[in-house]
């Protein structure tokens, strides 16, 4: 299972996400139970508790986790946002949106005529066509506890 988990973490290095949190990440996905304390996470993923701190701030911040208390307890639990994928995507699906502004505005920066105004078309040109991709295509299936497909 920790092999799977390094391999969630090194994918989503490309990215610049560390690799602690890839790491915390991959964890949430596949540990039992679900809801986990920053120690057991910790124990599991060999990292410091130090480091795991920021990694969890970080990765609740960008919506992939939630925690919460339980009645009587300090500890702090993390799980899994629920949707936390489709939330993520759609927050840089929105990025790609605000970036075509961007683009724009830098087309109208330099003159259409410019020639650095070329580099700037194709950065809009190219998340232009990531966002007519986005706009057509269908919304991701539901898929929630027991609701896995049968062989």
């Amino acid at each position: 299972m920790l092999e799977w988990v390094e391999r969630v973490a090194m994918y989503l290095a490309r990215d610049g996400v560390p690799p602690i949190a890839g790491r915390v990440l991959g964890w949430l996905m596949v540990c039992d139970p679900p809801e986990q304390s920053a120690g057991q996470i910790s124990t599991a993923i060999g990292a410091s508790r130090a480091s795991l701190t920021s990694n969890l701030r970080l990765l609740t911040s960008m919506g992939f986790l939630t925690w919460r208390t339980r009645p009587g307890e300090r500890t702090v639990y993390y799980r899994m946002a629920d949707d936390a994928w489709v939330v993520v995507v759609r927050r840089q699906i929105a990025s790609i949106a605000s970036f075509l502004e961007i683009a724009r505005d830098g087309v109208d920066l330099v003159g259409a005529d410019d020639e650095r105004a070329a580099r700037v078309r194709q950065a809009h040109a190219t998340f232009e066509w990531m966002a007519k991709i986005f706009d057509s295509a269908p919304p991701p299936p539901v898929d929630g506890p027991g609701d896995e497909e049968t062989s």
